[in-house]
Parts: structure tokens; C-alpha cells; sequence
């Protein structure tokens, strides 16, 4: 049974046929493989510690060493394999910060020269994304691999025939090209710190909200900078209207090609089709869309509107690392609202800037433009909604060094020197790595009432400080993670989270445990989810105070409902008829 599980979690990746592990050699001297775990459950379906760790040493002896990617955690501390771990965490689905890179290829490069015959294995959660961008990254750096060849071996190696590629993340795919030009201009790397000055959007839908990411905590961590408000936003041409929720599903069939004239069919199947086009098409074709609208259709030139978002306070980045941040929603019934669009997109203004082939000066101000069919989807994946915008640039400078910190060249340290290291997370496991973690299309509660957020309406969350956080709606026991290969969350028999072990909590039992709110990194509540804290509260906290209230389930007699009948005269399940009710009518007549 556990074999069949790693099986079907491993999916369209190639599993080893003489270990029976979900890993492969990328070269004779690179392995890659998903994240192992030693503890129950995730041992069930992942590839056992202590399988991978015999494996190895079976085959390398002392001659093997674990490279991590994994800002979530690694699952099992240092000392279950043997210590010989590098640590340089990042977060799931996403590129590592540039700054990693060289210290990255450089302790891997020292490792393998030292000693002949030695491995690197390197691993996050599947062993694709993470693991695959710094694969191909060593292979063009350090061995001086084109960048399709690179790309092309470890799809070979990792994948099965014909299940996709190994990286098909449109930003790490960018990143592994800034690889290239970094290696090929005296890797040279020049952080600095970047301040955004507008946003713009071309053929804007409805219901977006636009947020400014960044890194923090060397990569560990990604903090969201600024949330563009509607006061914050200027039409330049068009408008933006309102959609409602019937619209927004013709618009899922308006993109998938279903309930729609002849004479739009074409339009759609270019939709359609233009999912299969590669990064670099996709960014071409969306940076040759016109600026005056001249090729939109009249319907596209009444609904939709070019936008100019201006930040009324200053946004700065710590790092050239920048991530565009895309949510659309459109308001449902109920008090609900549905989420329709998830996407977002990495870039370094570094190399936007040009700085490798200007001798490592790049830009002090440049444009990033990209077009939404180019842009991340949701968790890896190619799938982001509907239609948020045609085409969206970020207009950046860096800060000179009188108003904040001056550039940091950063070089790839010589061989035989010492390579720093980053910190690891905690290997039991590691929440909020991200802002938008869990972040799906599905349908949400509205803004709490104390809340100013209207999230049916473009951008207009009115302060940064306030987001909310959606809770989904769903089946109780289940999240919205259950798709995906989530670190699994202990329950307790009821369904209360359990207490860690790291809880300072002297008590025991349910009045010790205190359900959890989702936080801010510097680890106070969001405002908005203290009206949930309020409503949160124990089955004792129900009953304290107020008499003659008995806890607990208490049986009710049928004959004590309104018209109901005494449970003798009830059937049992064995006493139905399976269609009784067309039975008793065909009797009848």
C-alpha cells in the first residue's frame, strides 16, 4: 500500500527501478530527488529517510551530500544524515533570490572537486521545481551547458515520457536565463535596493488586486510589501466595470471556448491555444499588443480599461527580487465572493537592468512588462482563471546610495574557499512562508463588517495594513490543500488542532488549546481576523455563565417534531424498498 502511494503522489516523475525511490541522476554526479521524510504519515507516501540514506550509502559510501531548497522544512533534522546537509531555503513554487546562486554553484562545485567520484542530491518538496532550477543552473554554470540542453536532460531524467517538463515554471525558467548571462559576464551580481513608482495595466478586468512581494530573511521568507488601493489608481482609457457572478462564469466558457456565436469561436480557440505557447512567445506577443487599443474589439474597449497605479507612499524593496502579486474576485450571493484569478511573476532588475553585459552596472531605472498568458499560475501549474489584464509593466529605479544602502557586489566565491550557508528552517515544519500560501480560485467569505475592504471591486482594499486574509470554504476536515502535497497538520480526535511541542502552555486538555489565527510576519493578528478570534471559542465558553444549558448531544423523539410520527412506526434501513415511492404510485393507479 505504501509503495502504491508514493507511486501515485510521485506522478508523472521517474521513479529509480533499482531503488524503487522517487529520485534520478541527472548526471553521473547530480541526483535529484523529492523531499524524504522520516515520520508518519508523509513516510507513507514520500520516500523513506532511511531507504534514500541506505540507498546512498550503498552506492557512494561516505562520497554523498543533501543540497535543500525547502523554506516550508525539510522534514528530518541534520543528524539522520549524518550532517552532510547545505541548507539554502526557499519557497515552494517560486525562484530562489539571486543572491543564493553563487554561493549555491559554489559549494556544490567544491564538494564534487574535492574528492572524485563524489554526488550531490538535491531535493525539496517534489524534486522538480526547486531542485530542477538548480540542477540546470549548475549544469550551465559550472560545466557550461547550453541553456535548452540543460533544461532538455533534466526533463529526460526526471520526468516520464511525455508527462511535461521538469521546470515549467515561467519565472524559475526566467531565472535559469538570468543563470545564463550571469555565467557568461564574470558572474558578477550587484544587490540593491529598488523602489517601484507605478504599475500599469493594459485591458484591466474587475475585482483585481494588486500586490508588490519581496524577499526577506535571505530567501526564507516572502513579505508583501504594498497593496495598490483604488484611490491609488488613475483610467487613462476606458473603464472598468463591474462584473457579476454569471459574467464571470461566460467568461470561464468564453476562455475554455463553450457557449459561444460562430463568430467568436475563433477568438476563443486563440485562447485556447495560447496556453501551449512558450514563455518567451507569450511575452513577445503580449509586448506587441497596442497601446491605443487599435486591435481590441469594441466589447473589449467598453469593459475594459488601461489603468496607472501610483503608490501614495514610497514602496521600497530590500533586494532587486520583485514579485507582482495577482487576485481577481467578483462578488457572489450570500455574502460571498468568488475568486476567479490567481497568478503572479518574478523578475530581478538587475538583469533587466542589464547589469551583466554593462560589466555589472546595470539600469538605475528600467520597465518590466509581461502578458498575463506568460505570467505563474496557481501552485506551480499553468492554471490561473480567468482573464485579470492583456498585459501589466512595473516601472522601477534603484535607490542611489544617499537615500538608502549602497549596491552589494556579490561574486562567486573561488574554489577551495569558504561558502556561506543559510540558515535552515525549522525541519518540523515552517507556516507563512508566504502571504498568499493556500491561495486558490474558489469561493471566500466577503470582508468582515469592520473591514473597508470591497473586494469585489478593482484594487480597492483600502490600506496595506489591513489585508484580509479569505478563509475557504469547504468541506469540514478538508482544505483547500488537499489537491496538493501540503505538509499534513496533526488534529486531534475531535478535529481541534494540537498543541506543538515548541507551546510554552502549561495546561492540558481542550482548555489549553487555543485556536490559531493567521498572522503577520512580524507575528501580530490581522485586524480582520480578530472578529473571527471572537467567534473562536471553546464548547466551555458556550455554557459559562448561563444556567440550564445542557452540553453535549441530546436525543430528540421523532414523535416530538411537528407532525412527526413515534420512532416505533419508523422503518429501518433492511424494511425501505429501493424506489418504494414509484412502487407505491404504480399501486395507486
Amino acid at each position: 500500500m505504501a509503495s502504491l502511494l508514493r507511486q501515485i503522489v510521485a506522478g508523472p516523475r521517474a521513479r529509480h527501478p533499482e531503488a524503487g525511490l522517487d529520485l534520478c541522476y541527472v548526471t553521473a554526479n547530480i541526483i535529484a530527488t523529492s523531499g524524504p521524510s522520516g515520520t508518519y504519515p508523509q513516510r507513507a507516501y514520500r520516500n523513506p529517510l532511511d531507504s534514500l540514506v541506505k540507498f546512498l550509502d550503498s552506492k557512494h559510501g561516505d562520497d554523498w551530500a543533501i543540497w535543500e531548497f525547502r523554506a516550508e522544512g525539510t522534514g528530518y533534522p541534520d543528524s539522520e544524515v549524518y550532517d552532510r546537509v547545505y541548507h539554502y531555503p526557499f519557497p515552494d513554487h517560486h525562484p530562489p533570490p539571486f543572491a543564493l546562486i553563487p554561493n549555491i554553484m559554489a559549494s556544490m562545485r567544491n564538494w564534487l572537486h574535492e574528492k572524485e567520484g563524489r554526488v550531490v542530491v538535491v531535493h525539496c518538496k517534489a524534486g522538480k521545481g526547486r531542485s530542477g532550477t538548480a540542477s540546470c543552473s549548475y549544469l550551465i554554470s559550472e560545466e557550461g551547458w547550453t541553456v535548452e540542453k540543460a533544461l532538455q536532460r533534466f526533463t529526460e531524467r526526471r520526468m516520464r515520457p511525455n508527462m511535461g517538463k521538469g521546470v515549467s515554471i515561467p519565472s524559475q525558467l526566467r531565472w535559469i536565463g538570468y543563470v545564463d548571462r550571469w555565467a557568461k559576464h564574470g558572474k558578477i551580481y550587484v544587490e540593491r535596493q529598488i523602489e517601484i513608482l507605478e504599475v500599469h495595466c493594459w485591458g484591466l478586468r474587475d475585482g483585481v488586486k494588486i500586490q508588490i512581494e519581496g524577499f526577506v530573511e535571505d530567501g526564507k521568507l516572502i513579505k508583501r510589501f504594498h497593496t495598490f488601493t483604488r484611490e491609488e489608481r488613475e483610467i487613462v482609457r476606458g473603464e472598468v466595470k463591474t462584473t457579476t457572478m454569471a459574467q464571470a462564469v461566460q467568461e470561464v466558457m468564453y476562455k475554455n471556448g463553450l457557449g459561444l456565436p460562430a463568430s467568436k469561436a475563433s477568438s476563443a480557440k486563440d485562447k485556447t491555444e495560447a496556453k501551449t505557447e512558450s514563455h518567451r512567445d507569450a511575452f513577445d506577443r503580449a509586448n506587441q499588443a497596442s497601446l491605443d487599443g487599435a486591435t481590441a474589439s469594441k466589447e473589449e474597449e467598453v469593459t475594459d480599461g488601461d489603468v496607472v497605479f501610483r503608490p501614495k507612499k514610497r514602496v521600497v524593496l530590500p533586494t532587486n527580487d520583485i514579485n507582482l502579486d495577482i487576485e481577481r474576485r467578483n462578488k457572489a450571493a450570500f455574502d460571498v465572493t468568488m475568486v476567479t484569478a490567481v497568478a503572479h511573476v518574478w523578475f530581478n532588475t538587475f538583469f533587466e537592468g542589464n547589469g551583466p553585459e554593462q560589466n555589472g552596472i546595470p539600469d538605475d531605472s528600467g520597465v518590466f512588462e509581461i502578458g498575463w498568458e506568460a505570467m505563474d499560475g496557481i501552485k506551480g501549474s499553468s492554471r490561473k482563471g480567468t482573464q485579470a489584464f492583456e498585459k501589466v509593466a512595473v516601472v522601477w529605479k534603484a535607490l542611489p546610495s544617499e537615500e538608502g544602502k549602497p549596491g552589494i557586489v556579490i561574486t562567486e566565491p573561488k574554489e577551495g574557499e569558504e561558502v556561506k550557508q543559510s540558515s535552515p528552517a525549522n525541519w518540523k515544519g515552517q507556516l507563512h512562508v508566504t502571504p498568499s500560501e493556500g491561495k486558490d480560485i474558489g469561493m471566500r467569505i466577503s470582508s468582515p463588517t469592520d473591514s473597508n475592504t470591497d473586494v469585489s471591486r478593482a484594487s480597492s482594499v483600502k490600506s496595506q495594513t489591513t489585508d484580509y486574509i479569505p478563509h475557504v470554504l469547504t468541506k469540514p476536515g478538508r482544505t483547500s490543500d488537499d489537491s496538493d502535497t501540503k505538509d499534513v497538520r496533526s488534529h486531534g480526535p475531535n478535529g481541534e488542532d494540537v498543541v506543538s511541542e515548541e507551546s510554552s502552555g502549561s495546561g492540558s486538555g481542550p482548555e489549553s488549546v487555543a485556536p490559531a489565527a493567521p498572522s503577520h510576519l512580524d507575528g501580530t493578528l490581522h485586524k480582520s481576523n480578530e472578529a473571527v478570534d471572537k467567534r473562536i471559542q471553546s464548547p466551555e465558553s458556550h455554557t459559562s455563565g448561563a444556567e440550564g444549558i445542557v452540553s453535549g448531544v441530546q436525543h430528540i423523539s421523532t414523535d416530538d417534531l411537528p407532525d412527526g410520527r413515534p420512532e416505533e412506526e419508523m422503518k429501518n434501513a433492511k424494511e425501505h424498498n429501493l424506489f418504494h415511492l414509484g412502487k407505491k404510485k404504480a399501486t395507486s393507479s
